[in-house]
């Protein structure tokens, strides 16, 4: 029951649970006999799909279960990804995932917009601990203004699916920094989410509710990250299984104290979670004793990208977001950095296009918002806008030395006092910097012209007299999040009708020749041992 994949991609440990010496728990060894009357099931799961549609594609070729989840932010987006909406539903209905979580991408949209979203969605949204004040309390103004409606008639607490005979119960959570990192938070004013003491509470009383039902087999759908997954594992009883997300973690195999743990009754609870922008998918082969614990399980995880696109269902998102138009041809390029602190040379070459196409100083765009990476052989322009999802207009605005510094200053120590590395560092063109993992510091920065030539940036006292024609995106420009503000929209010089793929689509065209990505040496890194 395993992937169809390449052995080398596929995780075929089986894990058969054995007692932990502190907690007492039951005998789980391997010399035990299988149970008569045991329960097996697997679990095909999603998250973090972030509207990458080749991806999904793929992953509609290689997903199998009995029963398939999602953990949320399949969707991504605004009001300007309507198309990218839809392709995000039709994906969630042809793999007959059964219920998803509300993860903070799927209400970048307005309230109304949200709720044609769940409605075309064939299965259930899950959100024991989103809350929204009645309409009836609220100003009719602003529910007008915001596009406000009754979303806790559209999502549930829990539901309850019949696999094989057996009734699996399922949980759906949000995560506690939800309404921060909205594209548009005055849409959502009037909800909130519960904290994670509160979060537990809640989860805890709907598994008990579950157990009186006599369902003992019971699945969390998270998306408040790894960290408090493994919290909530430890903090409850009755919980199975976690598909998790957000934090994009990717978890392989099933590891005690990775992603294995137990709960305050010792039993086992297993967490998953399939990385990010669809490049990966998971499927989770259990047995359950007769009692709903588990005493056998195997956690496959599937790499995308070797999964060829059903034509059949290429035509279904061709009719949602148009034919893609043949750009080019890739002869050559790397596979995509690990991590956000990684150099990125594919969003590098971007910046080098941005950077050329508007006769700008420098390009700039932040690694958290590149979500794809260029594959060799044909490229078409759908490829292409999978490097960027979000609907950013391209924009130039000229920005003082001192504002550009401080904005790579405040980049490197977000990135590296997290520990999943975000928000990210920064693709440049026109620039290369230093940075010290180990102090979260930018220790040096120039700034290459036009003919090549470099010129050190005093990164202690930058000037505020000097400018740079900067071209990034407006979401880096302006919208500031985990970012500074580089400059406000009445400062710009320019605002293009569309995002970066169209400036990288119309380049290579124009190129007309074989491309090649190895754009790189734009940042060094510097530790404290070095020379």
């Amino acid at each position: 029951m395993n992937l169809r994949i390449p052995n080398v991609n596929l995780n075929i440990p089986q894990v058969l649970f054995k007692s932990n010496p502190i907690k007492q728990q039951p005998d789980y060894s391997l010399e035990k006999s299988p149970q008569k009357d045991s329960f097996e099931m697997s679990v095909g799961y999603v998250n973090d799909t972030h509207g990458q549609v080749n991806n999904m594609m793929r992953i509609l070729s290689g997903i199998k279960g009995d029963l398939k989840l999602s953990a949320g932010d399949i969707d991504i987006g605004d009001e300007k990804n309507e198309a990218i909406h839809l392709a995000a539903t039709k994906f969630l209905n042809i793999a007959d995932i059964k219920a998803s979580v509300l993860g903070n991408h799927e209400i970048d949209m307005n309230q109304k917009s949200c709720i044609e979203a769940i409605e075309r969605f064939n299965g259930d949204m899950l959100a024991i601990n989103f809350n929204q004040i009645p309409l009836k309390e609220q100003n009719e103004e602003e529910i007008k203004k915001f596009g406000r409606a009754d979303l806790n008639g559209y999502l549930k607490k829990s539901t309850i699916i019949d696999v094989k005979g057996e009734k699996i119960g399922l949980i759906g959570a949000c995560p506690m920094d939800m309404l921060e990192r909205l594209t548009h938070p005055s849409y959502y004013t009037d909800c909130s989410v519960d904290d994670l003491d509160d979060t537990i509470e809640d989860i805890q009383e709907e598994v008990d509710k579950m157990k009186e039902q006599g369902i003992n087999k019971i699945i969390l759908l998270s998306h408040m990250g790894h960290k408090r997954d493994k919290i909530v594992a430890q903090n409850t009883n009755g919980i199975d299984v976690i598909i998790g997300g957000h934090t994009h973690e990717l978890i392989k195999d099933i590891k005690e104290n990775e992603n294995l743990f137990y709960s305050k009754a010792g039993e086992p609870v297993i967490i998953t979670e399939g990385g990010r922008d669809g490049n990966y998918f998971g499927r989770l082969n259990l047995t359950f004793d007769k009692d709903g614990v588990i005493t056998k399980a195997q956690n496959n995880i599937g790499e995308t990208r070797l999964f060829h696109r059903n034509m059949i269902n290429q035509y279904v998102f061709d009719n949602i977001l148009g034919v893609p138009e043949k750009v080019g041809f890739v002869k050559k390029a790397p596979p995509p950095p690990k991590n956000l602190a990684e150099e990125n040379p594919h969003a590098n070459f971007v910046c080098d296009i941005m950077r050329e196409m508007t006769n700008s100083d420098i390009a700039l765009w932040h690694h958290s918002g590149v979500r794809s990476f260029f594959h060799e052989g044909e490229l078409d322009s759908r490829d292409v806008k999978d490097m960027a999802p979000f609907l950013d207009y391209v924009v130039v605005a000229e920005v003082p030395e001192d504002i550009i510094v401080e904005a790579f200053k405040k980049a490197i120590k977000a990135t590296y006092d997290s520990p999943i590395l975000k928000p990210g560092l920064l693709a440049v063109s026109g620039l290369n910097y230093t940075v010290n993992p180990e102090e979260g510091s930018l220790t040096e920065m120039n700034f290459i012209d036009k003919n090549g030539v470099e010129h050190k940036i005093d990164i202690e006292h930058p000037r505020k007299d000097k400018t740079y024609k900067v071209v990034t995106d407006e979401f880096l420009m302006s919208a500031g999040a985990d970012y500074n503000v580089l400059a406000p929209e009445e400062l710009y010089i320019e605002k293009y009708p569309y995002d970066k793929d169209v400036l990288t689509s119309a380049y290579i065209k124009e190129m007309n020749e074989p491309i090649v990505i190895n754009q790189i040496g734009r940042i060094r890194y510097e530790r404290d041992d070095d020379d």
